[in-house]
């Protein structure tokens, strides 16, 4: 039954991703199943945040629901975006040369800092915390742990941009440089998913004087 089930939502899914807006009516004509039973998976579809309804007036009876996809939705289906960086990313260094990649990576690490910093505040655990936090909205699956009065890890255990980094480490570079200065602390890389390393862990330790 569960897979019976998935197989519908996804049939309702790519339905309304091929079609457009659909009716109870269309969609269960489509499906070969009663409209009680497309209710019952557009209920939950809509409790997921993946459909949306709009009331449409007809020219004789009731108005009728119609569904589509929600913006979230849209996000399932593939993507390639590396694929249009990386292509962005090859024609900027063939015809400006690596520099201006450089560049680019340098204004997109000057845009995060001052994103951050707006909230990567307080005591060193308090900024491993805030920072920890935003990395996790960005999709890089952070866990983090104190090891003593002044040492912390963190992990990511997802690198959305992996596919650049793969062949730019400047994305690496760019990103431990901001995380040295929205944490005000001295950071290390000790492994790296782009060069094979199967998290990305960073070493956080406070600053002493001489450091400072």
């Amino acid at each position: 039954m569960p897979n019976e089930q998935t197989s519908t939502r996804d049939q309702i899914l790519h339905m309304l991703k091929t079609k457009g807006s659909l009716p109870v009516s269309d969609m269960a004509a489509e499906l070969g199943i009663t409209e009680m039973a497309v209710r019952r998976h557009l209920n939950t579809l809509e409790r997921d945040n993946l459909i949306k309804s709009t009331l449409v007036r007809q020219a004789m009876g009731r108005p009728t629901s119609v569904y589509s996809l929600s913006l979230q939705a849209d996000e399932l289906f593939p993507r390639n975006y590396h694929d249009l960086t990386l292509d962005f990313l090859h024609d900027i260094r063939e015809t400006d040369g690596l520099e201006k990649v450089d560049a680019l990576f340098r204004r997109r690490e000057d845009r995060l800092e001052l994103k951050y910093r707006q909230e990567v505040i307080g005591d060193l655990e308090s900024r491993v915390t805030a920072l920890a936090e935003l990395q996790n909205q960005r999709g890089y699956m952070v866990e983090w742990e104190q090891v003593d009065d002044e040492t912390y890890y963190l992990k990511e255990f997802n690198c959305p941009i992996a596919q650049v980094a793969r062949e730019y480490q400047q994305a690496c570079n760019c990103e431990l440089s901001l995380f040295r200065r929205v944490l005000e602390a001295d950071v290390e890389q000790t492994s790296c998913m782009a060069k094979g390393g199967e998290n990305c862990v960073y070493r956080i330790k406070a600053r002493t004087e001489k450091g400072a």
